[in-house]
């Protein structure tokens, strides 16, 4: 793969994404309908995922692409894919709370590589760079990249102290329970992806998720943590997150900085 070719093309095809999802979500009002398993799905959905889809196919037309919004792509076995998650956080997005997120990233032979992650309402761009590494690029955003700033987990957190993120729509009885094992100075929540993004930055340091996710929902988010030192691991186990499982869901998992002593399930 060339990397550089690829960072650049995910950058472009975010933004452009997240232009048309903020026509959409700054339009007086949008239809809501139901998928099969009851989650929400909106035009922007949709249009954010033609767009991009159309975009890889016609740079990467070797690679295969997984989404959400294509059913079809699902039955695809491999271990290297581009994996999208056009509009993750749909339901942030419907309740106008701004913690939605555009996703794309590049798995090779299990391991999230390349990612980007795009907060259009919140101006945040977070992504890997040609070297692996993960930055967060300060708008305004154009057609070339602007000043990048690195970005890295907390170095050294303090296990008496730590701070936590957990969702804002899937936080349950079992999460805080597990959260309450730790040392904790504060917690915040947030939606979507911007949960790893947060602890990339050393924003947070713990983001547990004992709850269902597809692997278009973590991927991209996955790949930013750990181009910033950081890890996510399967919580039964603590080995590392892996991807083109069967059916592309996930078991729970635990996102944290590597000084962060893990506490046994």
């Amino acid at each position: 793969m060339q990397f550089d070719r690829l960072t650049a093309e995910m950058r472009r095809l975010a933004l452009l994404a997240g232009a048309r999802i903020m026509e959409i979500y700054d339009a007086e009002d949008f239809e809501v309908r139901a998928k099969s398993d009851d989650s929400p799905v909106t035009a922007a959905d949709e249009a954010a995922d033609a767009l991009i889809a159309e975009g890889l196919r016609a740079a990467f037309p070797d690679v295969p692409l997984i989404t959400e919004e294509q059913a079809s792509t699902h039955e695809q076995a491999a271990r290297t894919f581009l994996i999208v998650d056009p509009l993750d956080g749909t339901k942030e997005f419907v309740q106008r709370r701004g913690d939605f997120t555009v996703n794309i990233a590049y798995v090779e032979d299990g391991v999230p590589l390349r990612g980007v992650v795009y907060a259009p309402a919140k101006g945040r761009l977070f992504y890997t760079t040609d070297d692996g590494r993960s930055v967060e690029e300060r708008g305004p955003f154009g057609d070339q990249p602007g000043e990048t700033i690195p970005v890295g987990v907390n170095p050294m957190p303090d296990n008496r102290g730590l701070m936590v993120v957990a969702s804002k729509s899937h936080r349950d009885a079992a999460t805080d329970e597990y959260i309450g094992r730790y040392g904790v100075r504060d917690m915040t929540s947030a939606g979507s992806s911007l949960k790893f993004c947060l602890v990339a930055t050393g924003e947070a340091d713990l983001y547990p998720r004992l709850g269902r996710t597809m692997e278009w929902d973590t991927a991209a988010g996955d790949a930013v943590l750990r181009g910033a030192g950081g890890q996510v691991v399967r919580f039964d186990d603590h080995t590392p997150l892996t991807y083109g499982k069967p059916g592309f869901e996930n078991p729970f998992f635990i996102a944290f900085a590597p000084g962060v002593l893990l506490v046994k399930d």
